[in-house]
């Protein structure tokens, strides 16, 4: 074992744990200086998250690991992300047993919360209670002398959003780990319970056993987290053996009841003492549920969503639109000034058309994509995504899917990616499966460059009934198409491949907060530093290759290639090239749609990366000579005209388009995520099959439907 190594091995190590929504990683950001991911909706935190702490001076100094884990709301695990939580509180599997747990406690919601506090201290679990949103009860805070009595853990008080507290923090995560407090709480159980926790504490495994206290303790957490339909992995045969037959004894028996209901007894006894008023729960925020009345109303909720989001892309395209010509000229410039310093030849045309040209492409939506996450972080942050989520909780339920599946579909609008681990919130299998199948039909952010481009190029800026943009109505259009297509997919899979009974919404809706300026732009810049990055290498590799497929083989110089006019030459030089035949190969394919051979070949590089889209369509249009390349792609889309004379693109081919985009499955990352939570090929290459069949279908009909209407 290295020297690193030992000193890891001999580091305390401590595991955030609590409720969701509760600041649990806002509290870890300010103790470790990490920045991870916050938001003021349940369930952002989904995997374990390491940090490491150093202590204060003055108490001894030294290094901690420090985990955040995912939120639960009790042991009783019945989704992914709870069984990370139990795991890593409880030292189970291939996790280290922690030596301090810190359970973040909402000081607003403070007997709800401590029913976790409770179940932790009947497992003898070392901890330290943080009351946190401490500011927002200063109405009434809790007495945490009086909690420290009832639990016999050290408890501190903090505003871990404004950072206050955190010293007392450090102070107290040194002091308990120097002399650990073990809590000793005592629920009066029905003796029918005890029997039953008896029988199958006898079946736990050695590893899992301390003392008898204890083992009552895990034996009471086996018979309501073990049952015929859960998913917990790792449990020993004998004890699943033995929770099954203490179930099947009297299946009507309400067990579970039973337990919580004595535990809510335990607290509601001691509710009265921890607080300075009789009132243990106070209302915390009377103006969110003023606001509440308007935002989940059954009829007005849904066209405030509705403008809040037509005002947010139609600002994506007036507010950027400055930026983007800046980036437009900015990348023009820079190719002329390379053409001019270096000699004519395949490196120079590889670096100003290839590179500079292709990739440049892709990065002059960078201030639309920087507008996109400033609101929804601003959206997040506040409390309204939650919302949201609510509001279509009835529209799912009536389509077979689990209203909590919005929350992470609409983490799709930024990544698919994240959003399908975000499925992990989620209790059932079945649900997390078709949650799954359906969020990369949201439209995520890779989606945006796309629409704006066809937007841009071949839709005027118009306005509808003299008043509505049209480009602002059309990207809305395409997001709620999103949305739509996606609910209707779910209830389609939720009928046939992936059926399962319904379930109810249970979710939180956090009050409502300002958000916090800092954190959003650290998350802004860090989605934008993402994007960068992904241009700078995904995106400009298949540029490249691209590039190198619609350059060669090169145009044989003839006395006939060389009478051709420049533009004539350097479309038959493509048509030439290896991309060229294979653009020409798929075009019976894709004529159906309105697409040509360009378009296709666009289309084959998007399955990579949907923005390589973009790019390979400024390689196609900015390998010419003399200075085409000056002119930005959404000019030369907009100019470009068939033999006949007549526009190639038309507003009708950019709709059939954006609808082909909006269904295909173009995105490696995904299936591959898909492939890792599922632990199997077989649903990514379905989810490949389904939205790519689906999206030719659409587009079809779309253009040829318009052809019927005369458009």
């Amino acid at each position: 074992m290295t020297a690193a190594a030992v000193t890891a091995a001999a580091r305390p190590l401590v595991v955030l744990i609590g409720n969701p929504n509760t600041g649990k990683t806002t509290l870890f950001n300010r103790l470790t200086g990490q920045r991870a991911r916050v938001g003021n909706y349940p369930g952002v935190t989904v995997e374990r998250r390491p940090g490491k702490l150093a202590l204060p001076a003055a108490a001894g100094g030294g290094t901690v690991d420090v985990v955040d884990v995912p939120g639960t709301y009790s042991l009783a695990a019945r989704s992914a992300e709870e069984q990370i939580a139990l795991n890593a509180a409880l030292g189970f599997g291939d996790n280290p047993r922690p030596d301090l747990a810190l359970l973040v406690v909402d000081a607003g919601q403070l007997l709800r919360n401590l029913y976790l506090v409770l179940q932790l201290a009947e497992l003898e679990v070392p901890m330290l209670v943080v009351l946190n949103m401490i500011d927002e009860v200063a109405h009434n805070v809790p007495d945490a002398a009086a909690l420290e009595r009832v639990f016999g853990v050290p408890v501190v008080c903090t505003n871990a959003r404004r950072g206050a507290g955190m010293d007392e923090v450090r102070a107290a995560i040194a002091a308990a780990l120097r002399e650990p407090r073990r809590p000793v709480v005592r629920v009066a159980y029905a003796s029918a319970v005890l029997a039953d926790a008896e029988v199958v504490a006898r079946a736990l495994p050695p590893e899992w056993r301390l003392d008898a206290v204890r083992d009552r303790a895990l034996a009471l957490w086996a018979l309501t987290s073990i049952e015929a339909q859960d998913e917990l992995r790792g449990i020993a045969p004998d004890l699943r053996a033995a929770c099954m037959a203490v179930h099947a004894r009297d299946p009507r028996r309400d067990l579970d009841g039973e337990v919580i209901a004595a535990r809510y007894a335990f607290l509601d006894a001691h509710a009265a003492a921890l607080h300075a008023r009789p009132d243990p729960n106070p209302r915390k925020h009377p103006l969110s549920e003023r606001v509440d009345w308007l935002l989940l109303h059954p009829l007005l909720g849904l066209p405030v969503f509705l403008g809040l989001m037509l005002v947010v892309f139609q600002s994506l395209f007036s507010w950027a639109d400055p930026a983007i010509g800046l980036v437009e000229r900015a990348t023009a410039w820079l190719q002329n000034a390379a053409a001019a310093a270096l000699p004519p030849g395949v490196l120079t045309d590889l670096l100003t058309q290839g590179v500079i040209g292709g990739v440049g492409n892709v990065v002059v939506f960078l201030p639309q994509i920087v507008l996109l996450f400033l609101f929804i972080g601003l959206l997040e942050d506040s409390g309204y995504m939650a919302r949201v989520a609510f509001l279509m909780d009835r529209l799912m339920r009536a389509l077979g899917l689990h209203g909590r599946a919005f929350v992470p579909m609409l983490s799709g609008f930024a990544c698919a990616v994240p959003a399908i681990l975000a499925t992990r919130t989620m209790e059932r299998q079945r649900d997390r499966l078709l949650t799954m199948m359906v969020i990369p039909l949201m439209t995520c952010s890779a989606r945006l460059p796309v629409y704006t481009l066809i937007i841009a190029a071949l839709f005027p800026a118009s306005h509808a009934f003299g008043l509505l943009p049209v480009q602002g109505l059309l990207m809305v259009a395409m997001y709620v198409f999103s949305i739509v297509t996606t609910l209707v997919a779910a209830g389609v899979l939720g009928r046939t491949l992936i059926r399962g009974m319904n379930v109810p919404l249970i979710l939180e809706l956090p009050p409502y907060r300002l958000p916090t300026l800092r954190s959003i732009s650290r998350q802004v810049l860090e989605r934008a530093w993402t994007f960068v990055r992904e241009a700078g290498t995904v995106i400009l590799v298949c540029t490249a290759v691209l590039w190198a497929l619609l350059s060669f083989p090169r145009l044989p110089d003839t006395p006939a290639t060389q009478a051709l006019a420049p533009e004539a030459r350097h479309m038959q030089a493509l048509e030439h090239s290896f991309g060229g035949r294979l653009g020409h190969a798929i075009e019976p394919l894709l004529r159906p749609l309105g697409f040509d051979w360009k378009i296709g070949v666009g289309i084959i590089g998007a399955f990579a990366a949907r923005e390589v889209f973009i790019s390979t369509m400024g390689v196609i249009y900015g390998v010419g000579d003399g200075d085409a390349a000056a002119v930005p792609l959404r000019e030369r889309l907009r100019s470009e005209r068939r033999p006949d004379g007549m526009p190639a693109y038309t507003p009708l081919v950019g709709l059939s388009l954006m609808v082909f985009f909006a269904l295909a499955c173009q995105c490696m990352s995904t299936l591959a995520v898909v492939k890792r939570e599922t632990h199997s090929w077989r649903w990514p290459a379905f989810m490949f099959a389904y939205m790519t069949g689906l999206a030719w279908v659409a587009s079809f009909a779309v253009y040829q439907g318009g052809r019927l209407l005369g458009l």
